[in-house]
């Protein structure tokens, strides 16, 4: 994802060979594509065998915040769910400093991301985004989804100044929906617990065990739990229909992806009532958040290595979208 902290090999060869038991490091890669911390790929050797790690730099989240992603992973991967392992210093600590910086270590999934992604991956996705929500049922860490209402009415006064008259329109009057949903009852009633609250394509890896073809994909995890907190089952659910279910036009849904995502999620959880008269609007609500984020990110952006933002309007057109369902 994207670098602003940049690390040489020689920054972290000692580091690694005193205080873990993964090995040597042998090389240390940037990785491209996200906007939130700094990322890289790390390779070590232990024992003639070549192992290999994320190394993640946090930019925004505090050593407070940090321990409840770190442990929430830890506790998925130990109940059988494919995420990322934090991985424990000779100390039996998961979190350290780097630079000045709170840093972790985590195992690296297999597989590669299946950016065009057909019915059998949403099936996929579906059922372990499910499973990962009962599974994080007894986790005993709480936090609130920190980019969720109270985020977006501090956020939207800032980037209202940036956008021409429909999209200021649009923006204000999305907002007064979601603020009188999010104070209804039938929001109250709605199933809550442990989200991943980012569950887009490049967030979810396949494995075809290096045969190359996708027809034997399985599926290798989720990671990139860093916006992850307590929310609506439901937000997380539409936050990825609203990525992985999208028509060839890019903004609507299409039928076949999105009935393969919620049929199976909905064998292992069945949605209650509430949630599926619920579900128009938090198609609009998680459409509305990452268009917020998006236009943030755009017009307030910081400086980076590798760091291309997202392109804002891509939510704007499917927050249209879903307010016309």
């Amino acid at each position: 994802m994207a670098v602003f902290t940049p690390i040489e090999l020689s920054d972290i060869n000692h580091w690694i060979s005193e205080d873990f038991d993964i090995g040597h490091a042998t090389a240390i890669r940037g990785i491209h594509g996200g906007i939130e911390n700094s990322n890289f790929f790390l390779d070590t050797i232990r024992g003639g065998n070549k192992e290999e790690y994320v190394l993640t730099i946090f930019e925004r989240l505090s050593e407070q915040q940090l321990p409840y992603y770190l442990e929430l992973m830890r506790h998925l991967a130990n109940k059988g769910i494919r995420v990322p392992k934090p991985i424990e210093n000779n100390k039996g600590e998961i979190l350290f400093s780097l630079k000045g910086k709170p840093a972790a270590i985590v195992t690296k999934l297999p597989g590669a991301s299946r950016l065009q992604p057909e019915a059998k991956h949403c099936a996929m996705v579906g059922e372990m985004l499910a499973k990962m929500h009962l599974a994080g049922k007894d986790f005993s860490k709480t936090q609130e989804n920190l980019r969720s209402l109270g985020w977006w009415q501090k956020t939207i006064p800032l980037v209202l100044p940036h956008l021409n008259t429909a999209q200021k329109d649009l923006l204000t009057h999305e907002l007064v929906t979601q603020e009188a949903f999010f104070s209804s009852a039938s929001y109250d009633m709605l199933p809550q617990g442990t989200s991943h609250c980012d569950l887009f394509r490049d967030n979810v890896l396949f494995d075809s065990h290096e045969s190359g073809d996708t027809s034997k994909d399985q599926l290798g995890g989720f990671f990139d739990f860093y916006f992850a907190g307590t929310d609506k089952f439901l937000f997380d659910l539409a936050v990825t229909a609203n990525d992985w279910c999208l028509a060839v036009n890019k903004q609507d849904l299409d039928p076949e992806l999105l009935n393969a995502l919620l049929k199976a999620y909905q064998s292992v959880r069945p949605l209650t009532k509430e949630e599926q008269s619920s579900w128009p609007l938090m198609l609009r609500a998680a459409a509305l958040r990452f268009w917020v984020s998006r236009l943030w990110d755009f017009y307030l952006p910081r400086d980076a290595q590798m760091l291309t933002p997202h392109d804002p309007t891509h939510f704007e057109r499917i927050l249209l979208s879903r307010r016309s369902l």
